[in-house]
C-alpha cells in the first residue's frame, strides 16, 4: 500500500469537492494502493470558539451580498460536477473546527477515518448542521459506530487538542498553505481539488510501477 495523506478541513467546501473527485477514482479504480490518512489543518485557526455567522462573515470577506452570491453559485456548479450535494447557502455558521478534527483523529484510531471524515462533510455542507457543537459531534461519532459517551467524556476535556494543533503548525511549517493538499507516498504533492481523471492517471502511474 502507497500513504495518501490528506491535509483538509470540514468547513472548505474544495476539500468536499475534492474528496468527492477523489473517491469516484478510487471507485473506478478498486485495486488502487492508497491507504489514506487524514490531517488536521483548520482555515480559520482563530476563530471563536462558538463560530460566528457565515453568511456575515463572508459578505464581510468578499465585499458584499452579490459577491458571495457568485461565489457560492460557482461552488454549486463545481459541486454538481463532481457528484457532491454540497448547498453552500446551507450551513448557517462558521464554527471553529478543533473539535472537529479531535474526532476525525479519534476515528482514526478506531479505523473510522474515512467515514467519519465523509459525515463531516455531509452534516456541514448538506444539512448544515454545527460541527462546532459537542452534542452534534458525539452524535456524527455515533452514526459512524463509534461510541457517543466516549466521544462527549473526550469533548468535554482537552484530549489530543494541543496535539491537533501542533500537528496544524507543523503542517505549515512544512509548506501546506491552503486545503486541500495530497502527500502522496510522503514525496509527491497534489493540491486543489483535483479532477478524477487526474487521481486515475496518478492511479495508473503508481501501479504500473
Amino acid at each position: 500500500m502507497i500513504r495518501l495523506d490528506i491535509f483538509s478541513d470540514p468547513v472548505c467546501p474544495w476539500c468536499f469537492v475534492g474528496k468527492a473527485n477523489l473517491d469516484r477514482a478510487l471507485a473506478d479504480h478498486p485495486d488502487h494502493p492508497f491507504a489514506i490518512q487524514w490531517h488536521p489543518f483548520q482555515l480559520n485557526p482563530d476563530m471563536p470558539a462558538e463560530g460566528v455567522d457565515k453568511r456575515a462573515y463572508l459578505e464581510s470577506k468578499f465585499g458584499g451580498k452579490a459577491q458571495v452570491d457568485a461565489v457560492h453559485e460557482r461552488l454549486r456548479e463545481v459541486a454538481r460536477k463532481a457528484g457532491a450535494a454540497l448547498d453552500p447557502d446551507k450551513p448557517r455558521r462558521i464554527p471553529n473546527t478543533l473539535n472537529a478534527h479531535r474526532l476525525i483523529h479519534w476515528a482514526g484510531v478506531e479505523g473510522r477515518q474515512n467515514e467519519v471524515v465523509a459525515a463531516l462533510f455531509s452534516a456541514y455542507w448538506t444539512e448544515g448542521r454545527d460541527i462546532g457543537d459537542r452534542a452534534v459531534l458525539s452524535a456524527i461519532a455515533a452514526e459512524c459506530g463509534m461510541d457517543s459517551e466516549t466521544t462527549a467524556r473526550l469533548l468535554a476535556s482537552d484530549a489530543d487538542a494541543s496535539d491537533i494543533q501542533a500537528r496544524d503548525a507543523d503542517a505549515r511549517h512544512k509548506g501546506v498553505s491552503a486545503v486541500p493538499t495530497f502527500l502522496i507516498a510522503q514525496k509527491y504533492v497534489v493540491s486543489g481539488a483535483q479532477p478524477p481523471e487526474l487521481w486515475g492517471d496518478v492511479i495508473k502511474d503508481l501501479s504500473a510501477r
